[in-house]
């Protein structure tokens, strides 16, 4: 990567400095530099990208290939802040960016759009490429305060040292994968020139459970099945979805649940409770019918040992337990009322939620700094000209899908484009 170490001469001024170099970052880098002003992107780990390294497993599900009224559908926390975005670069834009850098992309279930490589640094070195085709300079370092004069931007500080810029454009991150360099940073550094930040919270996370059975059946995968999350305060479904899910011994991963996560608002209350379908494909009618016709195939048999063909090895235990069967009974003496129960444990597995895990393990962070004080048509403060926010940072967020990464590409072009302008006046 074409990276300046900060003992290396680098210019006194630029006309836009963006501070950080992930998605949304290198997308407003490349959108202002393309646009002719001079620009210098600060990125504080060795290479940019790093967390759009890990996406998707590691494959990048960089967009989705939706509508804007079902892209709107998808975003939880302030969508209507994102129309300008969207109306300026969309999906469809973002597929032919990427198409056009010599990415291939292919759309999956759900609109799910993936690079045909299904490697995400396939879309990393693309736009390192194009960063260093349009002339972005990219220095690692870390910056430790915004400066300005009259409620105007005109430079960073990197250590003692500071680069003067007529515009600067925050995209930091959130708070999640730390590692990745996501510390909150920009919270701080937007903080100090006094604009508000909505407390971070974690949004697309594993939730934690006290129910035993779950570290009993920790490693398990299911697929295939259904997921309600219910508030049992009032009945309400908040959640449903149909895919993939894993029990840990914290509790549930996977897909699903953390989608679900972007819709427990209060989940401290402890009032929410997971309810998987085990067999969705099965009325309880057929259902019944396919056990009675194992049960018929092994008439003589322990109920233990005729759930195989049934369950995952994992579950038969626990679901053994649940249905309050002996394990011992033979088949061919089990009940109606007990195959009743053991139906409904099947069709509706229940697991009580607890929590969420902690920030660090989330996908993305819910919260940021107030839409209120950026203009949505700009991507600009309203507290300090020139300054613009691009990518998690700012509080938007959305469930899975690729809505993210989608979000963080349309900011940054905006964002992009208006800081270019800002810095010609």
């Amino acid at each position: 990567m074409n990276t300046t170490s900060m003992t290396n001469p680098i210019a006194d001024r630029y006309g836009v400095i963006v501070v950080g170099g992930g998605a949304a970052g290198m997308m407003a880098a490349i959108t202002a530099a393309e646009l002719g002003a001079k620009v210098l992107m600060i990125e504080r780990n060795e290479r940019c990208g790093r967390k759009l390294r890990i996406t998707g497993k590691g494959r990048c599900n960089l967009t989705n290939d939706c509508s804007v009224e079902e892209f709107m559908q998808n975003v939880p926390t302030n969508p209507k802040f994102l129309y300008s975005a969207l109306g300026r670069f969309d999906t469809a834009d973002t597929k032919s960016f990427f198409e056009d850098l010599g990415v291939p992309l292919k759309v999956e279930r759900g609109k799910r759009v993936f690079p045909v490589s299904d490697k995400a640094t396939d879309v990393v070195d693309a736009l390192v490429r194009k960063c260093r085709r349009a002339g972005v300079e990219i220095l690692t370092g870390r910056v430790s305060a915004l400066t300005s004069e009259n409620g105007r931007i005109n430079g960073v500080m990197l250590g003692s040292k500071k680069i003067s810029a007529s515009a600067v454009i925050l995209a930091t991150g959130g708070k999640s994968y730390p590692l990745t360099g996501s510390e909150g940073d920009g919270y701080r550094l937007a903080g100090e020139l006094g604009h508000t930040t909505v407390t971070p919270k974690p949004s697309l996370v594993p939730l934690t459970s006290q129910d035993r059975d779950c570290a009993a059946m920790q490693g398990l995968s299911l697929k295939n099945v259904e997921l309600s999350v219910i508030d049992t305060r009032n009945g309400r479904t908040v959640f449903k979805d149909f895919g993939e899910m894993m029990f840990t011994h914290f509790g549930m991963t996977g897909p699903m649940i953390l989608s679900a996560s972007s819709h427990i608002k209060d989940v401290d209350s402890g009032a929410y409770e997971a309810l998987i379908d085990l067999k969705p494909a099965l009325d309880e009618q057929t259902l019944d019918a396919r056990i009675l016709s194992d049960f018929a195939k092994a008439q003589n048999r322990d109920f233990a040992n005729v759930l195989g063909a049934l369950l995952p090895q994992k579950m038969i235990d626990v679901v053994i337990k649940r249905s309050g069967i002996d394990g011992r009974k033979k088949v061919n003496s089990i009940t109606k009322e007990e195959r009743a129960a053991l139906l409904s444990v099947i069709k509706r597995f229940g697991v009580r939620i607890k929590g969420f895990r902690p920030i660090e393990e989330a996908i993305i962070t819910k919260g940021g700094i107030s839409v209120k004080e950026i203009s949505p048509s700009t991507m600009e403060s309203k507290l300090c000209a020139g300054l613009f926010f691009a990518g998690e940072v700012i509080d938007v967020d959305a469930y899975t899908g690729g809505f993210n990464l989608q979000i963080a590409f349309s900011t940054g072009v905006l964002a992009g484009e208006h800081a270019a302008y800002f810095s010609f006046e």
